[in-house]
């Protein structure tokens, strides 16, 4: 293992300041508010839901606003314009026949502006199924392509980062091959200071191209941030944001009709070499290592704990790439949303079905800490609990109902001390 000395400008950190998880929105001027008739939010089939919305301007209500409002299962909802709340206020009544999630959404017009406010309504959400199936070879598949990854060896390098060090911690860009030669990942590596074996963190990314700049859950703990895309995580913005526009746009769909090419096969396998990166550790106290993150970074934790029974355990927020047939079956999928508004090519579904989220939440063994609203257009929870209902380990769900796809600062903190109950075990 290559362990270099080496200091990069301090700007770079700078720019490296990434929240691994959605900050809370800005509160507005007027706000559209839409409240279900149960606190739970929470219904059974054929359940009645009453929806009240309001429009409020100095915590007062709006006379006169016009609205337009969309009822109906997420993605699905059939919308109605030009409404005249003449008090203020205006209730609508809705149901469902079967389980999901039955959202209003409210598009307040004020001043020439535009305010918009939801509420989602789950509906029996214990009781969603996946429509994506499950292939026939698809352990045999994963198994074989971690083999062949291993077969490369990790030629791990660390090049520490002075400017980025803390009293407690040392701080490394490192990389690792992945599943074939030149082929690495890129990450950010925290290491206590004081002698000793620790525990250790994967936080895995969301979607985007960005520099990292390492997450800590403590001094007494390894913190292994990656990146996905193999390129250093420590460059000028301008050079993630020329990608994004350019080699690597849209890289969610890059050969998502061929099984061994498509993009995320790749960044699957390099999640199973970061724990075998941990494990290569001295410092590392030889088992007990949990993966966490939160979008795409939940879907990776899951997809993480799926293929590798080493995982201990897993905290995801508001998994992404979960049931992504759900669009051919009349109901929202999960991001990034594929099928939402064009059909399948072919072999889309068949290939796209051994990276679907579903398929590696029911091979979970480790327990795991979950959460999300209901609220969320981006990984809608329909999609969630496809994945969710299918995980057969210890699991407790952590509920933020109005919350999109975004996390309040109790909800980070839950996730924070969740971890760390578990490597303190």
């Amino acid at each position: 293992m290559k362990r270099v000395v080496f200091s990069f400008c301090f700007f770079v950190f700078l720019l490296g300041c990434i929240l691994p998880v959605s900050a809370q929105p800005p509160q507005k001027l007027v706000t559209v508010i839409v409240t279900p008739d149960r606190s739970s939010w929470q219904y059974h089939v054929n359940d009645p839901v009453t929806f009240t919305i309001q429009v409020l301007k100095h915590e007062n209500p709006v006379q006169n606003v016009t609205v337009d409002y969309e009822i109906g299962p997420e993605f699905f909802g059939k919308q109605t314009k030009d409404v005249v709340l003449k008090e203020g206020k205006l209730t609508l009544k809705s149901s469902m026949n079967k389980p999901g999630f039955l959202r209003c959404k409210v598009t307040a017009k004020v001043d020439g502006q535009t305010y918009d406010g939801m509420a989602t309504a789950g509906i029996d959400p214990e009781k969603i199924q996946p429509t994506t199936k499950e292939p026939g070879d698809f352990d045999s598949f994963w198994n074989n392509a971690i083999d062949e990854a291993r077969k490369t060896p990790l030629d791990p390098i660390l090049t520490l980062m002075p400017e980025r060090c803390t009293s407690a911690l040392n701080v490394y860009q490192i990389s690792f091959q992945n599943e074939r030669i030149g082929s690495r990942i890129y990450g950010i590596l925290m290491m206590p200071k004081k002698p000793g074996k620790y525990p250790a963190i994967l936080q895995v990314p969301g979607a985007g191209i960005r520099p990292y700049n390492g997450t800590s859950f403590g001094d007494d703990v390894i913190s292994l941030e990656i990146g996905i895309h193999g390129i250093p995580v420590d460059l000028p913005q301008y050079v993630y944001n020329n990608l994004s526009s350019g080699a690597l746009s849209g890289y969610w769909a890059i050969n998502k009709n061929d099984r061994d090419k498509h993009y995320y096969k790749r960044v699957y396998l390099g999640c199973v070499r970061a724990i075998d990166f941990i494990y290569s550790l001295p410092e590392f106290d030889g088992q007990t290592v949990g993966v966490t993150g939160g979008s795409q970074g939940g879907a990776l934790s899951i997809v993480t704990a799926g293929l590798d029974p080493r995982i201990q355990f897993v905290a995801a927020l508001y998994p992404a790439l979960c049931d992504y047939a759900g669009y051919l079956n009349n109901r929202a999928g999960g991001w990034p949303h594929y099928f939402r508004s064009e059909k399948p090519a072919a072999n889309d579904v068949e290939t796209l079905a051994y990276f679907d989220v579903v398929n590696f939440a029911k091979r979970i063994k480790a327990p795991g800490w979950y959460s999300w609203g209901y609220n969320d257009t981006t990984c809608p929870p329909t999609s969630t609990y496809s994945a969710y209902n299918q995980i057969i380990a210890p699991k407790e769900l952590h509920l933020f109902l109005e919350t999109g796809h975004w996390t309040f600062p109790e909800q980070a903190n839950e996730r924070i001390a969740w971890l760390q109950k578990q490597y303190h075990k």
